[in-house]
């Protein structure tokens, strides 16, 4: 496998246990990074850690402190911070099966790939993998990584097992503390009704291939064009939204749905329609 992995140790379910080693599951290799440059020399600029009454430090004299109270540190070093040692900082043991909708979305965090690591590893893999798919749950398990004891969700994926850090319950907010200012009031009925049949005209299956990040393709495309020397120009910048009928933007927004929507759903709809009196979408559309 190409890349190194994020972690390794093993995977235990009650007394069966195998190596395993854990690669994350995203890449951020093909994002757009600036560097800081001299703006007339344009050499990159070197960060260089700085006491504010001794100046200039080496790397070597910098140390590690927590700040227990304004000014007041305590001092670790880097080794005294390896022997914090925890079982699950080389195993990852399943504590517990759930179904996948107790867990709110708020607390799943980032994707990893877990491998069995090594071919004397792949059998008493397979067994949990198997054996968790035919429970049809998420397994628990902790594990420690970065320095942190981290909550592992895991379910079967493919040949491997896909596994997600969750969220502490700490490092959730409340979200009453934000939603609190939100006034509890009661939308039309037919307002509603209508915004129901727009989300209906923009039903579809999730293709990931067609969301892409078009903020930075017009990045990339503004460096070509200043590779080649071109002088770029800013665009002419988006107007305003304007206040309008709240009904009548339903409305109009319910005939362009319809204008958009995919050929084969149309399709889909057309028998249907002579049954109708007056089909729905063409009047919406007039409307």
């Amino acid at each position: 496998m190409a890349t190194r992995p994020t972690w390794q140790g093993y995977l235990r379910l009650s007394l069966v246990s195998c190596p395993v080693a854990l690669y994350t599951a995203t890449s951020r290799a093909g994002e757009v990074h600036f560097n800081m440059l001299h703006k007339e020399t344009h050499n990159r600029i070197r960060m260089i850690p700085t006491d504010p009454k001794e100046g200039p430090v080496e790397r070597s004299d910098i140390v590690k402190g927590y700040e227990i109270e304004k000014g007041h540190y305590v001092v670790v070093t880097d080794e005294e911070i390896k022997n914090v040692r925890l079982e699950t900082t080389r195993s990852l043991d399943i504590e517990r099966f759930v179904d996948e909708a107790d867990i709110d979305r708020l607390y799943w965090n980032d994707p990893y790939y877990l491998v069995p690591d090594g071919e004397m590893a792949v059998e008493a893999f397979t067994v949990i993998r198997e054996a968790m798919k035919k429970a049809g749950k998420v397994a628990l398990g902790r594990l420690v990584m970065h320095q942190r004891e981290r909550l592992m969700a895991l379910e079967p994926r493919d040949r491997g097992i896909l596994a997600y850090t969750i969220r502490s319950n700490r490092e959730v907010k409340d979200p009453a503390e934000v939603f609190a200012s939100i006034p509890d009031a009661k939308p039309s009925a037919q307002m509603v009704e209508i915004a129901a049949k727009i989300i209906d005209q923009q039903e579809g299956p999730f293709d990931p291939s067609q969301f892409k990040d078009r903020y930075e393709e017009a990045l990339r495309a503004l460096l070509k064009e200043k590779e080649k020397g071109a002088k770029v120009t800013a665009p002419e910048a988006p107007k305003e939204a304007e206040v309008v009928d709240l009904m009548e933007a339903l409305k109009r927004s319910l005939g362009q749905g319809g204008e958009r929507r995919a050929p084969a759903k149309r399709a889909a709809a057309k028998p249907a329609a002579p049954a109708k009196p007056a089909p729905r979408r063409p009047a919406r559309k007039r409307a």
